[in-house]
């Protein structure tokens, strides 16, 4: 008897990368939203009472990772100074803002 050829799982995402998906779909088509507000919304439901105000600084770092990961397949655009970045693993300075694909 033959065996069948293993269906490839699909590809889960990190959970910080589905929230950046996800607070995009719902910010609807053409929205922008910037890495800190990504953080802050991802870290509330997460927060303990006796966290800092600050807390969801701690989730920079992921959010800002996961936002090049998804430019690099596609799945978002990352935009200084409201254009988007062509290079998503070269040094960005400045603000930056995080949006759904155009068109």
């Amino acid at each position: 008897m033959r065996e069948r050829p293993e269906k490839p799982e699909p590809e889960s995402l990190d959970p910080v990368a589905e929230s950046i998906l996800e607070q995009l779909a719902a910010a609807g088509p053409g929205a922008t939203l910037s890495p800190d507000q990504v953080a802050r919304a991802f870290w509330k439901p997460r927060a303990r009472p006796k966290d800092p105000a600050d807390g969801w600084r701690r989730y920079m770092n992921a959010v800002n990772q996961q936002a090049r990961f998804l430019a690099r397949q596609g799945r978002i655009e990352i935009l200084r100074k409201g254009q988007p970045v062509e290079d998503p693993e070269a040094p960005i300075k400045g603000v930056i803002r995080l949006r759904l694909p155009q068109g």
